[in-house]
């Protein structure tokens, strides 16, 4: 007879349940309230940044030197500088005579083969044809316009004609027809010389607009007549030695 063997016996099913990860469970926990703290954090600068969004603007005026700055009720507003009738004259004035300088120098394509004057012409051009759009926008935004009144047969032009007042250095009427009618090199001094003549009259309405009390104030004016002077006077030294000149001033 076969000995008797005794079966094994399995352990109760209890016995078989593992114990739960205690540190795992705890570490899991952890996890959860540190990532809520860090959300929380995160969000802290977002919610900041939407208040601020609602509250009103802050308008501060900067102070004169020496002085502290000022904060303005949210209700101030941006108003233009005050103007002189100056500064509408001497901007409508401009603007004519740019337009003169543009005329010119559209006959340069086909008057002359000189390289160096199709380039100084295709530059006075473009910047003058900018700053009359600037011109223009600058007197409408302050009302005004572009052109200034007509009395009695006044004012001018765009060819330069001149009904009542001359404006300096505009090219006469008959100055402008012998410049239609040249070629070749008699263009060219033609050109330049007038040309130089017309930078000339810029120089002097931008020295009577700041000679005339309480005129240039205006910040964008101011900027604009002295980019003009500066700009017109390296124009007149570089046309100057092209016609072979010793710039005004310059010991021969």
């Amino acid at each position: 007879m076969p000995a008797h063997s005794t079966p094994v016996q399995s352990p109760p099913f209890s016995a078989r349940l593992k114990p739960r990860p205690v540190i795992g469970v705890a570490t899991l926990r952890s996890g959860f309230v540190a990532a809520g703290a860090l959300t929380c954090f995160l969000s802290l600068p977002v919610c900041a940044r939407q208040a601020d969004s609602q509250a009103p603007p802050v308008v501060v005026q900067p102070g004169a030197p020496g002085q502290p700055t000022r904060t303005l009720p949210p209700s101030a507003r941006a108003t233009l500088p005050p103007r002189s009738p100056k500064d509408v004259e001497f901007m409508q004035g401009m603007i004519m005579h740019h337009a003169q300088a543009v005329e010119m120098t559209a006959l340069v394509e086909s008057r002359t083969e000189n390289e160096d004057i199709r380039l100084l012409a295709a530059r006075i051009s473009r910047s003058q044809s900018g700053e009359m759009e600037f011109m223009k926008r600058w007197l409408e935004a302050r009302g005004e316009p572009a052109s200034p009144p007509v009395h009695g047969g006044g004012g001018h032009d765009m060819s330069g004609h001149q009904h009542h007042t001359p404006m300096p250095g505009m090219l006469t009427p008959e100055q402008m027809g012998a410049l239609r009618e040249a070629e070749g090199a008699e263009f060219d001094r033609l050109f330049l010389t007038g040309m130089v003549q017309h930078h000339n009259g810029a120089l002097v309405m931008v020295k009577d607009l700041f000679d005339t009390a309480g005129a240039g104030q205006d910040a964008e004016l101011f900027n604009f007549a002295t980019d003009v002077d500066s700009g017109q006077r390296a124009e007149i030294k570089r046309m100057q030695a092209m016609l072979g000149e010793k710039p005004a001033g310059e010991k021969r």
